[in-house]
This record gives C-alpha cells, structure tokens and sequence, in this order.
C-alpha cells in the first residue's frame, strides 16, 4: 500500500511539473496568466481601499464643512450682540461653541494627522480664549469687542484652512482612483507583451521553419531542422520528431525507390512472361518430339543440335518461370513459423549443393528466439536463393555460414548469410537488387533472383541488405518481424538444426 501511495505521488508530482514547467507552452501560458490574475487582484484590493478611503474622507470631508459653519454661525450671534447689545445672543453663541468643541474632539485623531498636532493645539486655544473673551465680555468687564473679532477670524480662517487641506486629499484620492483604470491597461499590456513574443517568437517562428522544411522534404531533401531559437518543450518535441521522421524516410527512400521500381517492372514482365511461355512450350514439345522421331536414323551432330535446342528452351523456360514469380502479386497465407523451421527447411534444399561443391556451412542461432509471422514456401525462396548465390560466389571448398537471432532493431530477428567469396563492390551494392541486375556471368544468372526475394521480404514487412568488404565476402542480412511472446512461451528448438554439411 505505502508503494502504492508513493508512486501515486510521484505521478502526481510528475503530472504537477509537466503543467508548470517554465519551458513549455503550457508552463509558460500558466506563469503568464497567474501574473494577470494576482496583479488584477492586487488591483482590484487596492481599488477597494481607495474607495473606502474616498468614502472615509468624504464624511470626514462633511464634518470639516459642520466645523466651519458652526464657527461662521457662532460669530454671527457674536455681531449680533456687538450691533444690538443682545446678551441673549452671546448665549446661542455658547450652544455653537460647545458643537464646535464636540467637533474638534471628534476630529482630532484626523486633525492631527492632517495639519500636525502642535497646529491643532493652537486651534483648541484659540477656541477656549474665544469661549473665554465671550465669557468676560457677557459679564461685563469691558475686554475690548477687537480681541474677540480677532480670535473669531482666526478660528474661521484656521476651520477654512483645515477644510481645504481636507478637500485637497478627498482631490488627491479621487485621483488615485481615477489613475486605477490606466493601471490596469498598462499591466495588461505588459503581460500581453510576453503573451505576443511566446505566440510570435516560440510558436510562430518555429512552425514556420517546420513548413519550410516539411516542403523541402517533399521535394526530396530529408535535411533535418536547425533551429537556434526559442526552444519550447512541445516545439523541442515536434523538431525532434520531424527530424527521426526526416531521417527515417531517408533512410528507406532508397527502398521505397526500389519497391516501385520492382512493382512497375512487375508489371511490365507479367504480360512479357505469359505471351512467351507458350511458344516455348510448343518449342520444347516439337523439339522433344524431333528429337524421338530421329533419334537413330540420324547423325550425332543433329542429336546434339536437338539437344542444344531443349536446353535452351528449357533455360528460357526458367527465365519465364521467374518472371512469373517477380510479377507474382497475390497475398500469400501467413502462419507462426519458428527461425529453426524455417532455416532447416531452406538448408534441406539445398544441402546437395553443399556437398556436390564441396561446400562447409556452419549455423548459429540464438536459442529460444520468438516466432515470425510469414510464408513458409515465399521464405524458403529467399533462403535457398541467399544460399545458392554464397555457393556460386564461394570458392570450392569454402565456408558458409548462417546466424539467427535479436536484431539491433526491436521487434525484428536478423537472418546473416555470410560467404567467402570476393564480396561486392561498394558501388554496387545499392543495385544488386534491381531486377534483372547480375555480377554473374552471362548464362548462370537472370538478375531476378535477388529481385524476387526483395519483394518478398517487403511482403514480409522486413527488410533485406548486402554488406561486407571487397575480398572479404559479402554478407546478406534479413531483417523479420517477430511475434511478442511471454517470457514463458519461449523455447529451445535448435535441435532441430542440422548441425552442418560438409
């Protein structure tokens, strides 16, 4: 369960990264929009401040107001009693200054933050010697009406002064607000700036250089991709598989070159071989016959004419037959065939020519090897045909051998037929499967051999090449899919094998 638990884990990490990795298009695409949306947020947090400071301010903004007019309103009853000697009105003016001491107590905390607190201080003793002058004066003891009209302008212009400095930050936070929306924009450009050069810069310019070269390799240049910009990890991605699929098609244009080659020929030979099968039927028939009807009325050199001409037609008849077999396009029935059948059965054909040449063959193949999906008889033709070319190519007495087993390439077993012979030159070696191409000489070879057993092993889904060096022989290596198997399907079968001929 804990293993359980921790690979869940680590998945869930690996599946974490792969969404925020800063070098792919989706790491990159998040990082950007998780900046818009925190900024947007920040934004919209400091908008709301803003206006809740706005809002506070405004309030605040109004009692300022309240303060100033309480003050205008307590010297208007101060003219009224110095015009008409009204005592009555000095004690209205008290009622005003006791909201205007309310007032002050309530804004002091803003009062002081706003003009400092030593001015407010001087603002609350002007207030109390104005109180105080009324005071002296209501009772009569003849301070001078001056002393309280000065004190009272103060307190108007201070009040008025204090409401302005208000009114100024109310302006400086509307301001603010105001200013938001053009934060906003500016930060959505900035983002969408990097959004532009990803899209531009990453996708873009790389997409254009893959059409580029996706059009290059149409017209037959499988040149792989070198591109130096940004590198995003779906673009990594994408070029390096544009270029093993560029270089894959390289790799087998060459075969795809040979397999129309051989289809278009195929079909050229099938008409060719069928008109010619009967005239040399009916050559080898009259022949035969002439030769029976003569034979003892006759002379030795017409025999030997007669005979010259049935070898001749027969041979032409062979021409014909594998004609038949290049051009040959029916699907043959496949079946689960072991390496060893397959290898034991191609050796019994031709395991009188080993000995008539005076011939050693030497197997080896890897034990337990998987079966593959084919044509017994189709295979056993490209292995006789592989073999029968080691022998002509050997010199008498020479070795050949054969090894079965894992090919470098997954999923595929390699058949190597190796003789000893003088090998094939290195300019050749790309024709040699070629119909009708021959390094034999004129009479012991039709250049289909090779041809045929081409096609088949591309039937086959295989592959078929020739290599070694000039005078060290030439090696044919048959490449076959093989069928996956359980660990515990293999087996053992080589003892099947003959184990040489000599």
């Amino acid at each position: 369960m804990a293993t359980e638990m921790g690979a869940l884990a680590r998945q869930a990490v690996q599946a974490g990264w792969r969404l925020v990795n800063p070098g792919s298009i989706k790491g990159k695409i998040l990082t950007v929009f998780s900046a818009a949306f925190l900024s947007i947020m920040a934004l919209s947090a400091l908008n709301l401040w803003n206006i809740g400071t706005l809002k506070e301010r405004l309030l605040l903004g109004e009692r300022y107001d309240d303060l100033l007019n309480n003050i205008l309103e307590a010297r208007r009853f101060e003219k009224n009693f110095f015009i008409y000697g009204d005592r009555g009105s000095l004690q209205e003016s008290k009622e005003y200054l006791d909201r205007i001491d309310a007032l002050a107590a309530d804004l002091s905390p803003d009062l002081t933050r706003l003009v400092g607190r030593e001015s407010f201080a001087a603002f609350v003793g002007k207030l109390a010697d104005y109180r105080a002058t009324m005071e002296r004066l209501g009772a009569g003891n003849g301070n001078s009406p001056d002393q309280l009209r000065a004190l009272g302008k103060q307190l108007t212009g201070e009040a008025d002064r204090f409401r302005e400095i208000k009114r100024a930050r109310i302006h400086a936070a509307i301001l603010r607000i105001s200013a938001l929306p053009f934060a906003f924009l500016l930060i959505f450009l900035a983002l969408m700036l990097p959004v532009v050069l990803l899209i531009s810069r990453g996708l873009l310019r790389p997409l254009s250089v893959i059409t580029g070269t996706t059009r290059a390799v149409g017209r037959g240049d499988f040149s792989p991709i070198h591109y130096d910009g940004v590198r995003l990890e779906e673009i990594s991605g994408l070029i390096g598989a544009f270029n093993r699929m560029a270089k894959e098609l390289e790799i087998h244009q060459e075969d795809l070159v040979q397999a129309r080659k051989i289809a278009a020929i195929g079909t050229f030979t099938a008409g060719i071989a069928h008109e010619l099968n009967n005239p040399i039927n009916n050559i080898v028939l009259t022949a035969d016959s002439l030769k029976e009807e003569l034979e003892g009325t006759t002379g030795p050199e017409n025999m030997e004419m007669l005979a010259d001409i049935l070898t001749q037609a027969e041979r032409a008849a062979g021409i014909v037959k594998n004609l038949l077999d290049f051009s040959r396009t029916e699907t043959p029935t496949f079946s689960e065939l072991a390496p060893e059948r397959i290898v034991a059965s191609s050796i019994d054909l031709v395991k009188n020519q080993f000995k008539t040449e005076g011939m050693q063959f030497e197997t080896s193949i890897v034990p337990g090897l998987p079966p593959i999906r084919g044509n017994l008889a189709n295979l056993q033709q490209v292995f006789t045909n592989l073999l029968l070319n080691a022998i002509q190519a050997s010199p008498q007495g020479g070795t050949i051998r054969l090894r079965v087993e894992h090919a470098d390439r997954p999923g595929f077993l390699s058949f190597a037929v190796q003789d000893n012979g003088k090998g094939i030159p290195k300019e050749i070696q790309h024709k040699i499967f070629e119909p009708f191409f021959t390094t034999k000489e004129v009479g012991k070879g039709t250049g289909l051999g090779l041809a045929v057993s081409y096609s088949i092993v591309k039937r086959h889904g295989g592959t078929i090449a020739v290599g070694g060096e000039p005078g060290c022989g030439a090696t044919f290596t048959v490449l076959l899919p093989h069928v996956a198997r359980m660990p515990h399907e293999a087996h053992n079968s080589c003892n099947d094998l003959p184990g040489g001929i000599g």
